[in-house]
């Protein structure tokens, strides 16, 4: 089974490299450099005129200074306009590059010219596609329970845009006032992609409403990013910021969120229950870009299903072998875990108090592993990460976990964000696995190495590949169970590790069976909850996600699958190093899964 994953996967690597791509990665060394100063030259002003069009991006990296300080006071357009703008940006980039003339490439210059190709091939394929949230970011909705402005921009204004002086202050009133024209574009897209029949299951509009709702009918005091407002201004002893805000949430804001709830409720009567974009126009080849734009390969969706039912099936005894062996004997696998989930001893109270108790017990696991990294790798992270909970505001619709990287200039550190809903979703033998994938060795040590080093050109340390970066914080999690041993003496830990290997690989076939086999929201979540990966609840969540995201789901394991057989080759050579391993597919940060095999093995 190995050998024939093996074979499926380097074939549809191989396949994902152009042959322009492939030959320019075989140039032998040049001292010629005419080449690659003229390729830096069009990928540099690129980045240049990208972070000027996404201001929010800038803020991120902390790039929105000197120069560019005029950025903190502004949003990224949105729209029906700025979204047929960046699809005919993406279209001529991907012509300019396809036409570049790669003789003289040097073996580096030759690696940004894969990088940026198969970038820049996605984001020309799925520009395609008239609706959706455009070029790259295969979502078929403008606005959902996991973006839109209403999602993503008031956490974004409590917690990157920063308040050092009074012209910080008065940038953050700038983007407030902003914030209602990017609600009124997206309104304009949704109602424009209506028009196109292209309108989300009525399960995801029942979803992101009472969310949109809740910031709208919440006072504008109340809201933690004017808290955070009058907070930092009250330390800088600036007055009046906090009324002027709130009078721009109430008189401009608070009306374009009205008009946002308007039309997804004039929609909701003709939206269907069909979870899977197969019943949107050209259904099937969305989903293929998707696929290929978060996997970086070309496996197709009967592929991608039948490798995942191949891994739970391997996964799902691996954890029968272990709860047998601790007297977790009746039932199914999945109907074990399900106990196994609900035991008192597993759980933090779903309190305030026990909130707290989980997340300090969070900062003391990644205390306790911070002293081992360096047994496996040569290189760390200078920055630090923060364990913070998803805002109260956003957490009935937010994925469990996700990471937040630090700027280039480290001026800020990564932050680890859980959903704490429920503290139900998160029994303590699962919950050790989440956060080495979120903090370290997984997101924070790859992205925050990423973003320090000086070897690479800008617009690689602010980049990424789906697959890369979710794959890497999936092998993680075996870095720390299976090379530092971590769940030594603790075998129900061993099953939470593992329990996070089978959820990734249920969802193979829970992403390409909604969208390619097309299976009802139900039968998924009913999959998902049966095999014991996640309880029900997150099982509604996870599947709620999947049907907005496409293909996103399948990059984790794809890519983990990538990195572990590169790992296997290696040690099948003389002289393995641990270390030296993984400093090598980390050196050159996130690449497309075709290029970090050649990479890996030398031959980039």
């Amino acid at each position: 089974m190995l050998d024939r994953r093996r074979l499926l996967l380097t074939a549809a690597a191989t396949a994902a490299v152009s042959p322009s791509v492939a030959q320019a990665q075989a140039q032998t060394q040049t001292t010629d450099t005419d080449a690659d100063g003229r390729l830096n030259s069009l990928l540099d002003g690129w980045f240049e005129a990208d972070i000027e069009e996404n201001p929010e991006g800038a803020t991120n990296l902390g790039l929105d200074r000197g120069a560019r300080a005029g950025l903190s006071a502004k949003l990224s357009e949105a729209g029906p306009a700025a979204i047929r703008k960046d699809r005919q940006k993406a279209v001529s980039r991907w012509a300019h590059l396809g036409a570049f003339d790669q003789s003289g490439l040097s073996p580096a210059g030759a690696l940004n010219y894969a990088i940026a190709a198969f970038g820049a091939e996605t984001a020309a394929q799925t520009a395609r596609f008239d609706y959706g949230s455009g070029p790259g970011r295969p979502s078929p909705y403008i606005v959902t329970q996991l973006s839109g402005a209403y999602f993503s921009t008031p956490d974004f204004l409590d917690n990157q845009h920063r308040i050092e002086d009074a012209a910080g202050a008065d940038a953050f009133l700038s983007r407030l006032e902003a914030f209602s024209g990017v609600l009124e574009g997206e309104t304009a897209k949704i109602q424009e992609d209506a028009g196109l029949g292209v309108i989300p299951p009525d399960f995801i509009i029942d979803r992101m409403l009472p969310q949109i709702r809740t910031l709208h009918d919440t006072p504008a005091a109340d809201l933690a990013m004017l808290k955070s407002l009058a907070r930092k201004t009250a330390g800088l002893n600036l007055t009046g910021y906090d009324a002027r805000a709130a009078a721009i949430v109430d008189q401009k804001v608070k009306p374009a969120l009205a008009a946002q709830i308007e039309a997804l409720e004039a929609l909701r009567p003709r939206a269907t229950h069909d979870a899977g974009v197969w019943r949107l126009p050209d259904g099937e080849t969305f989903y293929a870009a998707g696929l290929k734009a978060n996997t970086t390969t070309t496996l197709t969706a009967k592929e991608i299903h039948a490798l995942g039912r191949e891994q739970v099936a391997e996964i799902s005894a691996e954890i029968d072998a272990i709860l047998k062996a601790q007297g977790y004997t009746r039932g199914t696998v999945g109907e074990r875990i399900q106990a196994l989930n609900k035991e008192p001893a597993q759980l933090f109270a779903n309190t305030d108090a026990g909130k707290a108790e989980l997340l300090a017990w969070l900062n003391t696991l990644v205390a306790d592993l911070e002293p081992k990294l360096p047994q496996v790798f040569g290189r760390l992270p200078k920055s630090h990460v923060e364990i913070r909970r998803v805002p109260v505001s956003i957490q009935s619709g937010a994925p469990g976990g996700y990471y937040q990287g630090p700027p280039l200039d480290g001026s800020r550190p990564g932050a680890y964000y859980i959903n704490l809903r429920d503290t139900g979703n998160w029994p303590r033998f699962a919950l050790s696995t989440l956060t080495y994938h979120e903090a370290s060795p997984g997101h924070h040590l790859q992205v925050a190495l990423q973003r320090e080093s000086g070897e690479l050109p800008q617009w690689r340390r602010a980049g990424g590949f789906s697959a890369y970066n979710e794959g890497w914080a999936l092998y993680a999690e075996a870095v720390a169970a299976d090379d530092l041993d971590v769940y030594a003496g603790n075998p129900l830990g061993r099953v939470g590790f593992l329990m996070s290997y089978l959820f990734r690989a249920v969802r193979l076939v829970v992403d390409t069976g909604l969208h390619s086999e097309r299976w009802s929201r139900e039968q998924a979540v009913d999959y998902m909850a049966a095999s014991g990966a996640k309880p029900l609840d997150a099982s509604n969540s996870e599947i709620n996600r999947y049907c907005v995201w496409p293909g996103q789901a399948c990059a984790y394991k794809v890519g983990h699958t990538v990195i572990a057989r590169l790992r296997e080759e290696a040690e099948g050579r003389p002289g393995f190093d641990l270390r030296a391993f993984h400093d090598k597919v980390l050196e050159n940060g996130s690449l497309p899964l075709a290029v970090l095999e050649r990479v890996v093995r030398g031959q980039a």
